[in-house]
């Protein structure tokens, strides 16, 4: 029985740089751009033979890249041993969530030789892993260029699900040409934050398959219970920590804490979800009322005021945190009706740029707008959900929407 889990990308609105430090606040959005991992057995049964084994296998496939990689895991050390003939290239974010979650049900067990037993027995069969990610999270836009099709999110929405993703393969060192070292191949992401959320998605089905934690469900609309924290706080501990091995360094942690719990105000590994739920009950007299549109008022004009304190810091140290080409973009579309809030997300750049509008008429004119500029508008919007436990394949479920879209019309 194949466990599926997904967990969504961020973007971060407010506490670029200052995030890095307690107790300074960000407000980081979770989005609709998901991560999925596919956690299933390896083989139907177990050996006979097996009692007396060191190692188990572990398959993880990410079919996007046409890229198949084989491991043994020592089921002494539970380390991974990458055994295929692209050994050297693999991926460590997904080895580390692999590690990290296997020596966490293994501790989470230790007292309970019935469920140390079920453990071994699921190790022993093997464990395949198939890894998928939106497309939102990769640049399409050297695709649409050479095939001369328009900037527009609907072109993107045209891109089967699960594309296959470019990457840079001219990896050789040209400053040396005779040198030997290689670097990783390249691959153009949109700073959705797609290892944290696949790094997440790992270590929560494997969490979830090995019977460690229960990951809520789309049904489930109260994450707000002691259990289902329990939960969700041990699926981020684990993530953390396999994300901060596999990169090298201890970073702010709000994308990996996005990927567990959804949008919030984050502050270093102390995350407060945003409950629209616990909101719209403490609000519920003010809906609709003055002291609403003042507070978004507010808000607007914070922006303006964290846009431009932005700006300062880049020039004091001559990086382009906002580059006059997107204050300029930035202002235009700040002064487009139904928008309220528009800016760099996280430490800024040329990559990307965000808006934050009411409703999906204003946001259907800000893509425009952007096309027409240059621009190409992703399809990824907000989603309040963090990690979940998904029904299904995602590539079938996809397939059938395509299929009953063509039927619609």
């Amino acid at each position: 029985m194949a466990v599926i889990t997904s967990a969504p990308g961020k973007v971060l609105i407010t506490g670029a740089y200052l995030v890095l430090e307690k107790p300074n606040p960000g407000i980081v959005l979770s989005t609709t751009a998901r991560f999925y991992a596919i956690v299933k057995p390896l083989r139907s049964s177990i050996d006979s033979r097996s009692w007396a084994w060191l190692w188990t296998d572990v398959k993880l496939m990410s079919p996007q890249l046409s890229k198949e990689e084989v491991y043994k895991l020592s089921l002494k050390t539970l380390s991974l041993q990458n055994i295929s003939s692209s050994s050297g290239n693999g991926n460590p974010f997904a080895e580390q969530a692999v590690q990290f979650a296997v020596q966490a049900a293994k501790a989470a067990f230790v007292d309970n030789n019935h469920r140390q037993e079920m453990l071994q027995k699921l190790l022993l069969q093997g464990l395949d892993i198939t890894i998928l990610g939106s497309n939102d999270f990769y640049s399409y836009r050297k695709q649409i260029d050479a095939r001369g099709l328009p900037l527009t999110s609907e072109t993107l929405s045209l891109l089967p699900a699960f594309s296959s993703i470019n990457v840079n393969t001219n990896n050789a060192d040209k400053s040396h040409p005779s040198s030997k070292v290689t670097c990783a191949p390249e691959l153009a992401k949109t700073g959705l934050g797609s290892s944290a959320a696949m790094t997440t998605a790992v270590v929560a089905a494997l969490l979830q398959y090995l019977g460690v934690v229960n990951v809520p469900t789309r049904s489930d609309k109260n994450h707000t219970d002691n259990i289902m924290n329990a939960n969700l706080d041990l699926v981020h501990v684990v993530s953390q920590t396999a994300h901060c091995v596999a990169q090298g360094k201890i970073g702010s942690g709000f994308d990996v804490s996005a990927a567990v719990y959804g949008s919030q105000r984050y502050v270093r590994f102390s995350p407060e979800i945003l409950s629209l739920a616990q909101w719209m009950d403490y609000h519920k007299d003010d809906l609709n009322h003055h002291a609403i549109v003042k507070a978004l008022l507010a808000a607007r004009q914070a922006m303006l005021e964290v846009r431009n304190l932005l700006r300062q810091i880049g020039e004091a140290a001559g990086v382009p945190i906002e580059p006059e080409s997107q204050t300029h973009i930035l202002d235009m579309t700040m002064g487009m009706e139904g928008v309220l809030l528009a800016g760099v997300p996280g430490a800024g750049g040329f990559d990307a740029i965000f808006a934050i509008t009411l409703g999906s008429t204003s946001r259907d004119c800000v893509a425009h707008k952007w096309s027409s500029n240059g621009v190409l508008p992703l399809l990824v919007t907000e989603d309040p959900r963090g990690v979940t436990l998904e029904d299904g394949d995602p590539r079938e479920i996809a397939i059938a929407s395509r299929i009953h879209s063509i039927n619609l019309e």
